[in-house]
């Protein structure tokens, strides 16, 4: 297949345009490449897939992996219309994976419009791209976020999510909704995967395992909202990943209104405590953090829990692997050299 895969800079984006390339798919990887964390670490998954970058790459221009024939990057911005056009017109692809969004609920709500930016007005032109050249089927991350508070556990794709708690989230429900409107207006496939607490090598700085992994081998305290009462469905890089390419080799089918449009969540189904992930974090950096207890932030949930019977029932993916296994790989991701934040 010849795939588009946006955000492919960021740590979903790359883990699955490396995936789809090293299969022996056609990529074409784009990124904006911003300074929302590190722009260091967006560059190092660069270097990881095989492009000969430093820390810098100008607007426009494709440069190739070296280690992996079928991948192309081209440094833009989806919400650049004429610059997204530019690369659909250019390719025929049988199939886009928009993973490109500004990510952050806490930081949605100190920069609202970067939101409505990228994850509006771009996943607009990803539609309109899509309907102009003949995509048959667009993939794209939706979030967990979108149950706001709903608190009814675990989370199934069927329940409401018209209570949002950040403008992240609501933009995330807005592409949705927007999918929707898009396949039944002119007939290809939308499919929307809720993700759930990613985390794992190549992780991002801004998410707890890594400022948590940081802070305790550093010296420095932890900062635990709720006071630790919040329950997190942490979701390992690898089975995120499984589950994206399983739903890009589906055959999407029609709904029960004859619309090419469905959701999935994508988590590892087991709801842990904070504390808890806290302390498999310690076991794997071998040492106890210090803990600077504070109340919930605006935007935060309580708990997320996925049902994942409808991507298995879909796809056959099941979430495979277990936190004390992901916790030691990511501890020991950053501990290395590979990490350029450490």
């Amino acid at each position: 297949m010849t795939i588009l895969v946006t955000g492919a800079a960021g740590f979903i984006g790359s883990a699955v345009a490396e995936r789809l390339a090293s299969r022996g798919d056609s990529v074409v990887a784009v990124d904006v490449i911003n300074d929302y964390y590190d722009p260091r670490l967006k560059y190092a998954r660069l270097r990881r897939m095989g492009f000969d970058v430093a820390d810098d790459i100008e607007f426009g221009r494709e440069i190739r992996s070296h280690t992996l024939p079928g991948l192309r990057f081209v440094r833009m911005d989806i919400a650049d219309k004429a610059a997204l056009d530019r690369v659909m017109s250019g390719t025929h692809f049988d199939v886009v994976v928009n993973l490109a969004a500004q990510a952050g609920v806490r930081y949605s709500i100190k920069n609202p419009y970067a939101y409505l930016h990228s994850n509006i007005e771009g996943f607009l032109n990803i539609l309109e791209g899509c309907r102009n050249t003949g995509v048959r089927h667009l993939v794209f991350a939706s979030s967990s976020s979108v149950y706001g508070l709903n608190s009814r556990v675990p989370y199934c794709e069927t329940d409401k999510t018209d209570t949002p708690v950040s403008l992240y989230a609501a933009s995330k429900k807005s592409n949705e909704l927007m999918a929707h409107a898009y396949s039944k207006l002119y007939g290809f496939a939308t499919t929307g995967l809720r993700y759930f607490t990613v985390y794992g090598p190549w992780g991002r700085p801004d998410m707890s395992p890594f400022l948590f992994t940081d802070a305790i081998l550093h010296g420095r305290p932890i900062k635990v909202f709720n006071h630790g009462d919040m329950l997190r469905d942490f979701t390992y890089i690898d089975d995120i990943v499984d589950g994206t390419v399983a739903v890009v080799d589906s055959d999407p089918c029609p709904d029960d209104n004859n619309v090419l449009h469905h959701i999935y969540n994508i988590g590892g189904s087991n709801s842990v405590k904070l504390m808890d992930f806290i302390g498999e974090i310690e076991r794997a950096c071998g040492c106890t953090a210090q803990k600077e207890f504070l109340p919930m932030q605006p935007g935060d949930v309580y708990q997320t829990a996925a049902s994942t019977d409808a991507l298995e029932k879909a796809t056959g993916m099941r979430p495979a692997v277990r936190l004390p296994q992901g916790v030691d790989a990511f501890v020991e991701w950053y501990r290395s050299d590979l990490n350029p934040l450490k």
